[in-house]
């Protein structure tokens, strides 16, 4: 993906965003592009407005922190396109290069014995690894239940994008199913400014792309977000409706990784549900396990 238009878009579409009222400058009459102009955004960041102009033309090298902060500032950025500039401020300037977190290849790629202990010590809910491009690299015995739907399509590759906007099941799964999309698409995101040239990534936005309306159309919004804590709905084919709370951690020792656990409120029906998830996950297992072998 070419960085300065990545910038480009991601600026552009931030400035169409911020209305004269919001900025507190009189709306006037006449106006020819949504959002602020961008001598506007210039005069409100102290800068030039050829320089801001260069700057949303995608030439984010050897910025300074304190004009980013200013652009940030006068685009009303919240916490999560903030970092998002910052980080496609690294990469445009290469100077992190060296230092900067190695993702990992799915397919080379392989938790650490260690780690999978750790996902099966956790029996009272989902857990699971992912990366930036939302593939799932380790789960518990419960998490491989939770997504038996995302498993039995080999076409999704269990990445959690592919079967959010390719497989219809999904739209049976995910009940608020717009929301789900709209988190997919600014994980993806954030991770595209994060790691600008990671081909895989590369190969996934221009598959979703070309297959899937929904998916080309929020990517064209350039919106990134934070996502590490919160509630959500599914619809599990086994036991039904579920409310789970989820936490997202870092991984320390995997830059690049998040771990994910699902949890429900305790005494609630969707903790009943999830141990009867686990039951049917077991008996799942050990039938798999028993099966006679046979030649053909």
């Amino acid at each position: 993906m070419d960085n300065r238009e990545e910038v480009r878009e991601f600026l552009t579409s931030r400035r169409a965003n911020i209305t004269p009222e919001r900025a507190g400058l009189p709306s006037g009459s006449r106006r020819r592009v949504p959002g602020l102009r961008r001598s506007e955004v210039a005069a409100l960041a102290d800068m030039s407005v050829e320089y801001y102009a260069k700057l949303e033309r995608g030439h984010l090298a050897g910025v300074s922190p304190a004009v980013l902060e200013a652009v940030a500032r006068v685009l009303q950025l919240d916490d999560a396109e903030r970092a998002h500039l910052l980080n496609l401020a690294r990469a445009a300037d290469g100077s992190d290069t060296l230092t900067r977190p190695r993702r990992h290849s799915t397919r080379q790629w392989k938790p650490h014995r260690s780690l999978q202990w750790t996902l099966d010590a956790i029996i009272a809910g989902p857990a699971f690894v992912r990366n930036g491009r939302m593939d799932i690299l380790a789960a518990n015995q419960l998490a491989r239940a939770f997504y038996t739907d995302v498993y039995a399509t080999p076409g999704n590759q269990a990445n959690l994008a592919r079967f959010n906007f390719l497989d219809p099941a999904s739209r049976c799964f995910y009940p608020d199913w717009d929301t789900f999309a709209d988190v997919a698409v600014a994980i993806l995101r954030t991770e595209a400014g994060r790691n600008p040239h990671d081909k895989d990534l590369h190969d996934l936005v221009g598959e979703l792309s070309t297959r899937s309306v929904e998916f080309r159309t929020r990517w064209g919004a350039h919106d990134v977000r934070h996502h590490g804590t919160g509630t959500k709905r599914f619809h599990h084919p086994v036991v039904g409706e579920l409310t789970l709370a989820y936490e997202g951690l870092d991984m320390a020792a995997e830059p690049g990784l998040t771990l994910t656990i699902y949890t429900a409120e305790p005494g609630s029906l969707s903790e009943e549900c999830l141990r009867l998830l686990a039951s049917w996950a077991a008996t799942q297992e050990a039938d798999t396990a028993t099966e006679p072998f046979t030649t053909g």
